[in-house]
């Protein structure tokens, strides 16, 4: 499936690797980052108004959808590698600085990238993540269980490859059906693209996961450790996690973003097509900062 009016185009981003990438529109940039367990098609609506005064950018990540899916070597699917998949991205079609919007896994690529390229990335939008770090300082107890993917994808290569191969459908489409408060807005024919896509990266994805868990860590320590953080205008979407599990989010990622925009929704996880109206907004505000 595809974005309606984009174009497609493969671009190689690493020897060896390519990612499948959706563009369309003219003026200032804007790339967009999806989340799991979905593909660049999460932001069919938000890119149907964007285009419309932008360079829309949307590409899959690397290990999902139809980009490709290198074995894993340590690194391949770190946050950091990721990232300068989107970099090259951008780059490649003339664009080296660049807006960036990120959904769940997505969003940990785009707060890679800020840190990792403050020159390229101009601002910053975060949707329904909290930084690494953060993210595993707050699971904690009964609340946790919530997590259980994170912590079955962080174990070694092995069992839970296999355990999520013999029923991809139902591991995949139970969080499509626990995290969204309106079903209707994932239609069936979109469901069933984000199925086929992750049936077909379940090695991939749970490689983005563990290094979640190890090497993304790693690099995340670092920075808190240097006390660096996103310099560019940052702007974060998040439904209400704090009340439930007990912290202050906007407290947590004013820590990192300085120059914070947050704000609370009501829609559910999957945000960019539940509440799109509620996301452009935003995005737009954002780009006005």
């Amino acid at each position: 499936m595809q974005i309606t009016g984009f174009d497609y185009q493969r671009v190689p981003v690493a020897e060896g690797v390519s990612l499948n990438v959706a563009i369309g529109g003219s003026g200032s940039p804007v790339v967009l980052l999806h989340g799991f367990p979905q593909t660049h098609l999460m932001w069919r609506h938000v890119a149907a108004d964007l285009v419309a005064d932008h360079t829309v950018i949307v590409p899959d990540l690397r290990g999902y959808g139809d980009s490709d899916k290198p074995a894993d070597t340590g690194e391949t699917y770190s946050k950091r590698t990721m990232a300068a998949d989107v970099v090259a991205v951008a780059r490649a079609f003339g664009h080296p600085r660049f807006a960036l919007a990120g959904h769940d896994r997505g969003a940990l690529v785009a707060i890679r990238a800020g840190l990792d390229h403050p020159d390229a990335v101009t601002h910053l939008a975060s949707l329904d993540v909290l930084p690494t770090l953060d993210m595993w300082d707050v699971m904690h107890g009964a609340s946790a269980a919530v997590g259980f993917h994170l912590y079955l994808m962080a174990q070694p290569p092995g069992l839970a490859e296999k355990m999520i191969a013999a029923v991809p459908d139902e591991f995949f489409g139970y969080f499509l059906d626990a995290w969204t408060q309106n079903p209707d807005a994932i239609p069936a024919d979109v469901r069933a693209e984000y199925l086929r896509a992750s049936r077909e990266a379940v090695t991939s994805i749970v490689a983005d996961y563990r290094a979640t868990a190890g090497i993304d860590i790693t690099h995340d320590t670092a920075d808190r450790e240097a006390g660096r953080h996103l310099t560019m205008p940052v702007t974060v979407l998040q439904q209400d996690w704090g009340a439930a599990l007990g912290y202050d989010a906007a407290a947590v990622w004013r820590k990192w973003a300085p120059d914070l925009d947050h704000r609370t929704v009501t829609s559910g996880h999957f945000m960019a097509e539940e509440g799109p109206a509620e996301v452009i907004k935003a995005l737009r505000d954002l780009l006005a900062r």
